[in-house]
């Protein structure tokens, strides 16, 4: 298969890549690999192992930083910071030559874009489009790889919530390229659902210690039924707030945690002392808590009518999250009550075994988030493949 692969070009080896994605041989037991998170295990270790084998990925040098090539590691949206790190780190899946790459890497941070040219209380996101819209005709013009596919071969990371509205100033770049958003809404006709990507929110407080103060406790040591406390904006919270806040000590929740609370139990240890953590949307469909949930050992709640959770193309959500329409939140503690004991200790178990999916790792390990996210770009990849085999 190597000598093969040697031989072929960019689009016969992603074409290879697909049917045999598509053929996986079945997988009955793999240590690492826990089945009951997976839609299918078998189809995602195929095409895992064939993006180990195969996928190479171009970066482009241009851009200065802070915009570009400057990864912002702290904070809420410092996915979009690690990944870009990483990748560039990287030498298993970076090549030097275009011409042998299948994927071509956009390095921008949209933290950065915002935290270098917009203008506070402004309300006008058209500079930071323009700043974008003029890099990709900029490589567009020096290259010639953008023109081949106008784009579709290309992908960026993005997670500061205003990620979709920077691309609207061009239009390949919006409708095209891969992107792999935070803010994964399709409600707003940006992020496209099969081919975009869902992108992990993870709030880093510590970048020389990323997994700090990870774990919790097990289900008879969580006596609180769900928590939630945070900030009361967008259209989701207010309601929760409004039919639950001081309504019910099962359900704990606030806003913003008051200092004479966190002096008895702090924020993590509120999640860890959970069985539900409840995650709505705020001004955007996504919530650092739902990873903030699993690394607490605590069964995310969703609440986010048009949210794509992440790497829902591998992963099965409902094995290990509860996801409620906004319209039933003054049914949440019937719902969350309805739910077996047996159900409750099998999703945290599942949670437990999910979380190295969402750790970040200074230097990558096999499965760990930032393989997760490429291999969904990955994925996206093979699925605008045509061809025999082809589905």
């Amino acid at each position: 298969m190597q000598r093969y692969l040697s031989s072929s070009t960019p689009d016969e080896a992603l074409a290879f890549a697909k049917r045999e994605t598509e053929n996986a041989p079945l997988v009955s037991d793999d240590p690492e690999l826990y089945a009951p998170l997976f839609r299918n295990v078998s189809t995602f270790k195929r095409s895992y192992e064939l993006m180990e084998q195969i996928l190479k990925v171009y970066i482009y040098k241009e851009g200065k930083r802070p915009i570009f090539h400057h990864p912002y590691l702290r904070g809420i949206y410092s996915s979009e910071g690690w990944f870009m790190k990483l990748m560039e780190e990287n030498r298993k899946f970076v090549t030097k030559d275009p011409e042998m790459a299948h994927l071509f890497y956009l390095p921008y941070s949209a933290r950065q874009l915002q935290k270098a040219l917009y203008v506070p209380d402004s309300h006008d996101l058209k500079p930071l489009s323009i700043i974008l819209k003029d890099y990709v005709n900029m490589l567009a013009a020096k290259y010639p790889f953008w023109n081949r596919t106008h784009g579709s071969n290309h992908f960026l990371v993005a997670c500061h919530d205003w990620g979709p509205y920077n691309l609207k100033e061009h239009k390949e770049l919006q409708r095209n390229t891969i992107k792999a958003l935070c803010n994964a809404d399709v409600s707003e006709g940006v992020f496209i659902a099969g081919k975009d990507v869902s992108l992990p929110e993870t709030t880093i407080r510590n970048p020389r210690r990323p997994l700090r103060n990870l774990g919790g406790k097990r289900a008879s040591q969580r006596p609180i039924l769900a928590f939630y406390a945070g900030h009361v904006h967008g259209r989701v919270r207010p309601v929760l707030l409004k039919y639950w806040k001081d309504k019910d000590e099962d359900m704990r929740i606030h806003g913003p945690l008051s200092n004479r609370i966190t002096r008895v139990m702090s924020y993590p240890e509120h999640m860890k002392s959970s069985k539900y953590c409840i995650c709505p949307m705020g001004y955007e469909v996504n919530s650092p808590r739902i990873v903030e949930a699993i690394y607490y050992e605590c069964i995310p709640v969703i609440i986010a009518d048009n949210f794509v959770p992440p790497f829902s193309e591998v992963l099965n959500w409902s094995s290990f999250s509860v996801i409620v329409a906004e319209k039933d939140i003054p049914k949440l503690k019937a719902i969350l009550l309805s739910i077996p004991l047996k159900k409750y200790r099998s999703m945290q178990t599942n949670v437990k075994m999910l979380q190295k999916h969402f750790h970040w790792n200074a230097i990558p390990v096999r499965y760990d988030l930032f393989h997760m996210i490429l291999h969904s770009i990955w994925s996206s990849r093979l699925n605008q493949i045509q061809g025999p085999g082809s589905s």
